[in-house]
């Protein structure tokens, strides 16, 4: 099969190759991608921003989520069929989306949502479980809140803000002049141009902020929160509960509560917390997602389609900021 492998880390080129089909193990899924979206994340994984901790042996196929049609499932498989159309972000030890087949694990997977194409549900499982994995069940969001969403017409911030706003909160949004009405057409109450004002200087008393960016911007929201209010970072900086996650030891633990140390601690001083997230693979909470589609609470925002050869240029156009909002996908057929 065809597929675009990293052939070492930290180059920006992707290498074009046949490769041979995966095996199908008892709970697989094996899905024919017709649909694969760009994030972020596949930038940092191909320069190996993140090979301490997900140490993907070289050469591998890049890419973490997928929509397509089921062509054969494992003898353990419950639930899907060949010929069901599905979504899913695969686990992050079974990476490979810019392929053309890919076994994914029966949990991971869920039903397409039938009123969006191919490219329109490859564009949502990442950016939506966290979004889900963010406002749900880490932070509880609940009717009343006041919810900041930062870059708004980002891939995750454009359903957050959606999903924000479905739990009930009082929706705010930085973004760029261009994507003001954009925002609001998502169901923001209050939109923040940061080409025009610095959202702490016009946001008080917010229960949750979610921050794709890190850096001063992270700094910045802990802020504006009221005592008691969280900050759920997804830039970093990681923390020991990740190091947890990932079934770290001690040492790994100690690195990681490190690198957080000075957020934790100036989160504290304001009685505030700060938690990061790295979303994982869910096929239960995609099909939470899924209703929500259906009822149309949720829209994916779709920036720009690729053709499967030109997979290079799509993660070049991610990574030289061309994204007008939205996402970026890569089709296969």
């Amino acid at each position: 099969m065809r597929a675009f492998m990293v052939e070492r880390y930290g180059s920006k080129a992707l290498r074009a190759a046949e490769v041979p089909e995966p095996q199908v193990g008892p709970d697989d899924v094996l899905v024919r991608i017709h649909a694969a979206s760009v994030n972020p994340l596949d930038l940092k994984i191909r320069d190996g921003d993140f090979k301490a901790i997900l140490p993907y042996r070289v050469p591998f196929v890049l890419g973490n989520d997928l929509a397509g049609t089921v062509v054969e499932v494992g003898v353990a498989v419950k639930g899907f069929s060949p010929g069901d159309e599905v979504y899913a972000r695969c686990d992050s030890d079974r990476i490979g989306t810019f392929a053309e087949y890919l076994a994914v694990r029966q949990d991971d997977v869920a039903l397409k949502p039938t009123a969006l194409t191919m490219a329109e549900a490859a564009s949502l499982p990442l950016v939506a479980l966290t979004a889900w994995q963010a406002l749900v069940e880490r932070a509880q969001v609940r009717p009343g809140q006041k919810v900041l969403v930062h870059a708004g017409s980002g891939g995750v911030g454009s359903i957050a803000v959606q999903l924000a706003k479905h739990l009930g909160a009082d929706v705010a949004t930085t973004t760029s002049t261009a994507h003001v009405d954009l925002l609001r057409s998502l169901g923001a109450d209050t939109v923040v141009d940061y080409k025009q004002q610095a959202f702490e200087t016009v946001l008080h008393d917010y229960d949750v902020v979610l921050d794709p960016l890190g850096g001063e911007n992270l700094e910045k929201s802990l802020r504006i929160l009221k005592p008691g209010g969280k900050v759920i970072g997804i830039a970093g900086p990681p923390d020991a509960a990740f190091a947890g996650e990932l079934g770290g030891g001690p040492i790994l633990r100690a690195a990681m509560a490190a690198l957080s140390f000075r957020t934790r601690c100036r989160a504290r001083r304001r009685h505030v917390t700060y938690e990061f997230l790295f979303m994982r693979a869910s096929g239960d909470q995609l099909r939470e997602l899924t209703a929500l589609v259906e009822k149309g609470t949720i829209r994916p925002v779709v920036d720009r389609v690729f053709p499967f050869e030109s997979t290079g240029d799509a993660l070049e156009y991610v990574e030289n900021g061309r994204v007008r909002a939205g996402k970026v996908v890569v089709t296969m057929t």
